[in-house]
């Protein structure tokens, strides 16, 4: 039985429209807008970089436009979502948290995250904390210091940083709240009050499960080898899964033009798979985004379905760097077309674009131009630049934008 055929722009747009990224939101974004994309996502990584914005801040900025980025913080403290491992450190429904809690429930599972020896040796120490806490309320990693303050003397430790992480991913404490983007750690039962280990946390198996079906859906379309990377599994029978969400009618095969073996589109994305066979469907979102979006998380993936090879040079010394230090992939009406290094001089409100590097292939047409000069301007508003400084950029778009502009 043949599979449908759809175009390579086509299974472009699926993904994106998986990702809320089909079409600009045309009205005013709220605070409950934050937590639906979270939803939309999954999860929303954590990256504490802010050359620019912070990663989390910049993944909503690419699907809301201006929103307020104290709505992430208010929907944590709210207890609408939570922190936690998932693809790497997470912000996630709140809903979800059965869904990892598991691994909070055996820990030596999670690798370099947890040390069972640690905890053993400084198991005294570790139970003097839980105990502050306990009586004393949230702290966070600032308020121990190396410096004795006290006769009590329990919190004279250096360690104290990693005794906190130890119980974030025993599950012991949750981030309460995050305050200038400094973690708050408090008990989990003060956060998470009448949970029941017993009744909802999902074994493994079935966990796991869910979270490969919950991958399908957000990536909308996907090689079966692209699944377990969302929620970093390891040792997982993809091929099981597959036959379930075939059975299920969950999800269906495609084939892509010009790329090699099955693809599988999710039902979510059915509509606009049946008009994918019939016409053209593009996304007509121009944005920048994050180096640790869901769409170039992945960089195999935005490889396969993008044709771009991404790689983030943060950690690589400058001299050998090709692009920048925080290059910003640029999506284009449903391509990755080049990539911007910008530095926020926030004294200043100036916006600086170090440099746009296009992609080789990428023909820079007036519309092209327009669109990357507005997703621009409105990524500077809402940074709150009054000017853009442009530097290494091509230089058909400095004839048409100069060197400085206002927004």
């Amino acid at each position: 039985m043949s599979h449908p055929v759809i175009s390579l722009a086509s299974a472009r747009t699926l993904h994106l429209s998986a990702q809320n990224l089909l079409k600009p939101l045309t009205r005013k974004p709220s605070a409950a807008d934050v937590v639906d994309t979270i939803r939309d996502m999954g999860l929303l990584q954590i990256d504490t970089i802010s050359v620019v914005a912070r990663s989390p801040y910049l993944v909503l900025f690419s699907r809301l436009g201006s929103y307020s980025p104290q709505w992430l913080e208010e929907a944590l403290s709210a207890g609408k979502i939570f922190e936690y491992w998932a693809h790497e450190a997470c912000f996630i429904p709140s809903e979800d948290y059965g869904l990892l809690r598991h691994r909070m429930l055996n820990p030596q599972g999670m690798g370099w995250k947890f040390s069972q020896a640690w905890f053993d040796e400084h198991e005294s120490d570790i139970q003097a904390l839980l105990g502050h806490i306990a009586e004393n309320g949230p702290v966070r990693s600032a308020d121990f210091t190396a410096d004795k303050k006290s006769a009590s003397g329990w919190w004279d430790w250096k360690p104290h940083k990693k005794h906190l992480e130890t119980l974030f991913t025993s599950g012991k404490l949750m981030v309460s709240e995050r305050r200038n983007f400094h973690r708050v750690y408090d008990l989990a039962e003060r956060v998470m009050p009448g949970w029941d280990d017993a009744r909802q946390t999902l074994k493994q198996d079935v966990a796991q499960f869910q979270m490969l079906r919950r991958s399908a859906q957000y990536l909308g379309i996907f090689k079966p080898e692209w699944l377990a990377d969302y929620y970093r599994l390891k040792r997982v029978n993809i091929n099981a899964v597959i036959a379930q969400l075939l059975a299920d009618e969950e999800i269906t095969p495609v084939e892509v033009t010009g790329l090699e073996g099955v693809f599988y589109v999710h039902q979510r994305q059915f509509s606009l798979l049946q008009q994918a066979t019939e016409s053209r469907i593009r996304s007509t979102v121009t944005t920048l985004l994050s180096p640790f979006d869901p769409v170039v998380w992945d960089r195999k993936r935005a490889s396969v379905l993008f044709n771009f090879e991404y790689r983030i040079e943060c950690y690589t010394p400058e001299a050998k760097r090709q692009y920048g230090y925080f290059t910003l992939p640029v999506l284009q009406r449903g391509e990755l077309i080049g990539r911007v290094d910008a530095k926020m001089h926030r004294k200043e409100k100036i916006l600086e674009v170090k440099s746009l590097h296009l992609e080789p292939q990428v023909a820079m047409t007036a519309r092209r131009a327009q669109d990357v000069h507005s997703a621009i301007t409105r990524f500077a508003q809402w940074q709150g630049a009054e000017r853009v400084l442009t530097g290494n950029v091509p230089e058909t778009l400095m004839a048409l934008w100069g060197t400085d502009w206002q927004v």
